[in-house]
């Protein structure tokens, strides 16, 4: 299981002209998963995205995770 993580303000995905998910800031997951994987993979790999502190504070230091922007996930 691999996962390429984008931190945005806003993303959205169109299937023949309709919308059929969107976000906010949040991050964007393109996720890659093998027939090998397993729940438990995914679970380790959601814990590691959640606890990610590459959103900014006020300062423009980049350490903040998550829900401590009220963030949303789009994958």
């Amino acid at each position: 299981m691999r996962a390429v993580v984008q931190r945005v303000l806003n993303a959205g995905v169109t299937v023949d002209g309709e919308c059929v998910g969107k976000i906010g800031r949040g991050y964007l997951v393109l996720l890659g998963v093998g027939h090998g994987d397993t729940r438990a993979e995914a679970d380790k790999l959601w814990g590691k995205l959640r606890g990610l502190r590459i959103n900014e504070d006020k300062n423009g230091k980049t350490n903040l995770a998550l829900a401590d922007v009220d963030g949303e996930v789009l994958v």
